[in-house]
């Protein structure tokens, strides 16, 4: 029979005689005053031997022969037991607690002295879980041997009870000033030692549980943030770690500033190379541009393919969201220097990104269903950033004049646009992002010169609207040229902004470059020549840049680069 058996046992034997003896003490009371005192008298005699039961049980259940040794040293397998330190200069003192505490299944370490008891603790093996210390040693105090413990241990990391005479009460509350948790008096009633042990020693367990707990739920919050944080930001992460309310689908209206970029030609280009090429280029740009967008406080909603959705103002209400959007913008097409540099390293082309800003009225907030959820952004103006990020070339940043009123004279201006966005009822102007001075963030103009053909290159081309460019062929000729941009003559050339795919026409004089496919954006048209129109390449197979290449005189060259 177990030690923690035996205590049950003593504790459920105990309650059903003292049920008796209160039942025959309540009958007594009653029949004593009905002339029935024959049968008083014998519920009497039934409650004393109820008494001498109860006392039978305790002598027997608390003797040292009712329990085995091997019993005594027995740990219930469900919880370890508890160690209590002893500290008592008097040996009987310490002998007679030390038993009494082992027979109620403590493990017992005991000290002579102050020194002795911080030597232990500091120790730390095995683990103290409760120390009764006595006030009056010689030597070092017991409130000494407090003050150095609770240096660097806690009320609740290791509980302390002082043992003490009744009738030093400014000891006692010295004791408790100085970090006790309890205190008993002498001479010492057992009883109360054992509950007030029992009392702190499920304390400290439920702290530790507790402190276990909560380390616990940190670790558990750390894994959800770095696993979560590769698909949604950090900012949604916390939001719905700390509110559960966040996980509630709905929105609210909210002004924010919206950025969209996209790497100009990349459909075309990601065909040309190798499914490990394509995810490698991907993720030198993704991860570069992932980087900045955190640093400059932006929210990435969503990664489509090589687009990049970002917020500014939301989940997380900022007054500056357009200046931060700007910023973040700059500072991202400034990183793709950065990004060609990782590519050209792991000998993968070079890559241009346009980038798209707007701010605006917009609904926010948890879209989806029960069972899958994102936090995303609908609305008019999220359709008008993706309209005006597709009016871009590379290394350029356009932004509506909403963003642009909102930060004011602040933005260096490069030039602007008046264009005519699907969907929207009348021309807008957009305005070419150049820098903010005052941040340190300005973009290097690059002067293009194109260089004058003897010979007039032949093309075809088709207009491109959206992903499809299936419709007919034009053909048109280029009249000059550089390795970023060209003059093309033709006649029923499409508007400004139109994307186009074109491809050299006139067999020999293309060399390696006939019948590949390369893309180009309309800039707008020259006022002198109706028929003439600027074009900005926006995807160069390696056979056509070395076509063009081929066909610029060095110093043309140079320029170009």
């Amino acid at each position: 029979m177990s030690l923690g058996t035996v205590v049950r046992l003593r504790h459920d034997l105990r309650t059903l005689i003292s049920q008796i003896i209160g039942y025959s003490e309540l009958l007594q009371e009653e029949l004593s005053g009905d002339g029935q005192e024959d049968y008083a008298a014998d519920l009497g005699r039934i409650e004393s031997a109820a008494r001498r039961i109860l006392d039978l049980i305790d002598r027997l259940l608390e003797s040292p022969d009712a329990v085995s040794e091997e019993e005594k040293g027995e740990a219930e397998e469900s919880e370890k037991a508890a160690t209590i330190l002893v500290v008592d200069d008097n040996e009987m003192n310490r002998d007679v607690l030390s038993r009494r505490l082992k027979r109620q299944g403590y493990e017992v370490e005991v000290a002579v002295d102050g020194p002795a008891a911080l030597e232990k603790i500091e120790a730390d093996d095995p683990e103290i879980d409760l120390v009764l210390l006595d006030i009056m040693m010689p030597g070092m105090s017991g409130l000494e041997v407090l003050e150095k413990v609770r240096e660097s241990r806690s009320r609740g990391e290791l509980p302390i009870i002082m043992v003490t005479a009744k009738s030093e009460s400014e000891d006692i509350v010295q004791a408790l000033e100085k970090g006790a948790n309890d205190y008993v008096t002498k001479p010492i009633d057992f009883a109360i030692v054992r509950a007030r042990s029992e009392a702190q020693i499920a304390l400290k367990r439920a702290i530790g549980e507790t402190a276990l707990l909560a380390r616990q739920l940190e670790l558990r919050n750390s894994m959800i943030r770095q696993i979560f944080g590769r698909y949604i930001t950090d900012q949604v992460v916390a939001s719905l770690l700390e509110n559960p309310d966040g996980l509630k689908l709905g929105g609210e209206k909210r002004n924010i500033s919206i950025l969209m970029a996209d790497l100009r030609g990349f459909t075309s280009l990601s065909e040309r190379l190798l499914p490990e090429q394509v995810v490698a280029m991907l993720n030198n740009y993704l991860g570069t541009m992932a980087d900045v967008i955190g640093e400059a406080g932006g929210t990435v909603d969503e990664f489509q393919g090589d687009g990049i959705l970002v917020l500014f103002g939301a989940p997380v209400p900022r007054p500056d969201h357009a200046r931060a959007a700007l910023e973040c913008a700059l500072k991202m097409e400034l990183a793709i220097a950065e990004v060609n540099r990782m590519n050209r390293e792991a000998g993968l082309p070079e890559v241009q990104m346009g980038v798209g800003v707007n701010t605006g009225d917009v609904v926010v907030g948890n879209i989806g269903s029960e069972k899958r959820t994102k936090y995303g952004v609908v609305g008019s103006n999220v359709n008008l950033t993706a309209r005006i990020e597709s009016y871009t070339v590379g290394g350029q940043i356009l932004a509506s004049s909403q963003t642009i009123e909102e930060v004011g004279d602040k933005v260096r201006v490069d030039g602007t646009i008046e264009v005519q966005p699907k969907g929207v009822g009348s021309p807008i102007t957009l305005y070419e992002v150049g820098g903010i001075p005052e941040a340190g963030l300005e973009l290097a103009g690059v002067e293009d010169v194109m260089s004058e053909l003897s010979q007039p290159l032949g093309v075809e081309y088709f207009t491109v609207s959206g992903k499809d460019s299936t419709g007919p062929s034009h053909q048109a000729k280029l009249t000059r040229l550089s390795l970023r941009e060209a003059e093309i003559a033709g006649s029923g050339l499409p508007p400004a902004m139109t994307n186009l795919r074109l491809r050299f026409t006139g067999g020999g004089e293309s060399k390696g470059a006939a019948g590949v496919d390369f893309y180009a954006k309309v800039l707008g048209r020259r006022a002198a020549e109706e028929g003439n129109a600027i074009i900005h390449f926006t995807s160069l197979p390696p056979e056509v840049e070395e076509r063009i290449t081929g066909l610029l005189p060095a110093e043309g060259t140079e320029a170009a680069q």
